[in-house]
């Protein structure tokens, strides 16, 4: 029986209507800022001595989300990947190529407007989201409508092992595109970025999630998968408000109506790229209606979160790049809503 909407818990109703919640924390952000921007800084924990640990919760929050996507992968799904490959390598390739092709277009156009840094600012925010790994909400869409499951959660595992090498490899290659201090500031980021962040940061909070699934006994592990959902929501909602206090409790201090315009058109042109060219691809290579959204959604879902804890490491005294990143985190999601419910509608119809 399906439960009616006074029957559904209240995490099944927040994930529901997660592009409300996310609002809702935007809306925090904008209006109660002090306790995110307090959060964002690094707080020390322990006596002073040989125990004391340097906490910076942005981090804290991305590896438990990460955790527990991992600890939630159905690794026995993945077997089925094994006969049919083709959506696999597909998306995954596409992944790695689509933000080669899609932002050095992005960056010619800005480049032929008046702003003094040629859209520089704008271009970072965009090569920080687009070289992250597909986005583990990805599995949540696809698991809500049209979709091919263990294809999505391939493509996410895929992706994130190699983040380590195609993070760093996809940052220097579009760097030449920026300009002035935005140019020095991504270049570092990258030589670094393999295993500061990468590889610690990403991969191995996801991979201790699936080892622990594959270890941990019968009871604890029941246990530990029934706290993994609304831990993983809520802490994504929190990294959520503490990321836009950043930028947009100080944004609307001092409001750019330009600049807020500027990065909701580039958001939505590159997600939108994006997205249409997962679509086209899967096509193109006649790809059935479920493989074919999963590929769409790798194609146009990144890791958002990664990118914002990133640019607040990499661009800590330019807090506005984290404009269009907010902007794209909610856009994308509202993308992958339209991909898996246009696929169920047609598969219903049918």
């Amino acid at each position: 029986m399906i439960p009616t909407p006074a029957e559904k818990s209240p995490l099944s109703l927040l994930r529901d209507h997660l592009g409300w919640a996310v609002g809702a924390a935007y809306l925090a952000a904008a209006t109660v800022s002090a306790p995110g921007l307090w959060l964002r800084r690094p707080h020390t924990i322990g006596d002073g001595g040989f125990l004391e640990v340097a906490l910076r919760t942005p981090h804290f929050l991305l590896s438990l989300v990460l955790f527990t996507a991992g600890l939630q992968v159905p690794l026995h799904e993945l077997r089925a990947l094994l006969t049919r490959p083709t959506a696999l390598l597909t998306g995954f390739v596409l992944h790695l190529v689509a933000p080669l092709l899609i932002i050095p277009g992005v960056a010619f156009a800005l480049h032929r407007t008046p702003d003094s840094d040629g859209g520089s600012g704008l271009i970072a925010a965009m090569i920080l989201i687009v070289a992250m790994p597909v986005a583990a909400g990805a599995t949540v869409w696809t698991s809500r409508g049209e979709g091919d499951q263990p294809t999505t959660v391939g493509l996410v595992l895929a992706s994130t092992i190699a983040g380590p090498l195609t993070i760093p490899v996809t940052m220097t290659a579009l760097c030449p595109l920026l300009h002035g201090g935005y140019a020095e500031a991504l270049s570092g980021a990258a030589r670094t970025a393999g295993h500061d962040f990468a590889l610690t940061g990403v991969l191995l909070p996801c991979g201790a999630g699936i080892l622990a699934r594959l270890v941990l006994p019968g009871r604890p592990l029941r246990l530990l998968l029934g706290a993994a959902p609304p831990a993983s929501l809520l802490g994504s909602l929190l990294l959520t408000y503490i990321n836009a206090s950043g930028v947009l409790g100080p944004f609307l201090a001092r409001p750019e109506p330009v600049l807020m315009a500027a990065a909701l058109a580039v958001a939505a042109l590159v997600c939108g790229l994006s997205f249409g060219l997962g679509r086209i691809t899967a096509r193109v290579l006649r790809l059935d209606r479920s493989s074919g959204a999963s590929v769409t959604l790798a194609c146009g879902m990144n890791n958002s979160s990664a990118s914002a804890v990133l640019i607040s490491t990499a661009l800590p005294d330019r807090p506005h790049v984290l404009l269009p990143v907010l902007a794209y985190s909610l856009l994308q999601k509202v993308a992958a809503s339209h991909v898996v419910r246009a696929g169920a509608g047609k598969r219903a119809r049918a």
